[in-house]
């Protein structure tokens, strides 16, 4: 019969810390330590928690769905990627209409026309926010100018690459610029 050795589970105790002679030093010490603790927390940028939904968003099958669904996964994988005024690769960076022109070029070899204006032109139905499918593209202006575009990702939000310094992202049409900006949306895939 075999002897079976019990091995603690935790190691030895620590040997005891002298305590100083000074206790308000060592009360003065952890007091530094900790304030330096808490400043360093205090230099991160404030996390802030993302918007509500504020309207339910129907999921509308879109008409080709393989199509709507690699669209939609590579402009998600793009999310992150820095703004850049007339660029069109991920290397480069992008703006928003080069961003749209990236995604359909690279997921369905699709042409699409360069601006925003150009794009929001297109033939095809015009979509209320309601009937919205994975793949259409949304505008955004003011005064009836169409100035930004992206692409709707379902449960109403989209990606876009939004300004100077920036970098694309996902949002939410009913967040308070996008919603009041919102001049309508374009159904490319059929």
């Amino acid at each position: 019969m075999t002897t079976v050795r019990k091995v603690p589970h935790y190691p030895a105790p620590s040997p005891a810390v002298p305590v100083p002679a000074r206790p308000w030093a060592a009360l003065a010490l952890a007091a530094l330590l900790a304030g330096g603790l808490l400043a360093g927390c205090s230099s991160a940028p404030p996390v802030r928690p993302g918007p509500e939904a504020t309207q339910h968003w129907p999921q509308v099958t879109p008409g080709d769905p393989a199509a709507a669904n690699a669209v939609t996964l590579r402009a998600l994988s793009l999310v992150g990627t820095p703004y850049r005024y007339g660029g069109n690769t991920p290397e480069s960076g992008f703006d928003c209409s080069g961003l749209v022109n990236y995604v359909y070029r690279d997921m369905l070899d699709l042409k699409l026309p360069r601006t925003s204006r150009e794009l929001a032109a297109l033939q095809g139905p015009r979509l209320q926010p309601q009937r919205l499918a994975s793949g259409d593209l949304v505008f955004f202006g003011s005064g009836g100018n169409v100035s930004h575009v992206g692409i709707y990702v379902g449960e109403g939000r989209f990606v876009h690459a939004p300004s100077s310094g920036g970098t694309v992202r996902l949002d939410r049409l009913d967040g308070p610029y996008w919603r009041d900006h919102y001049t309508g949306a374009r159904r490319v895939l059929r």
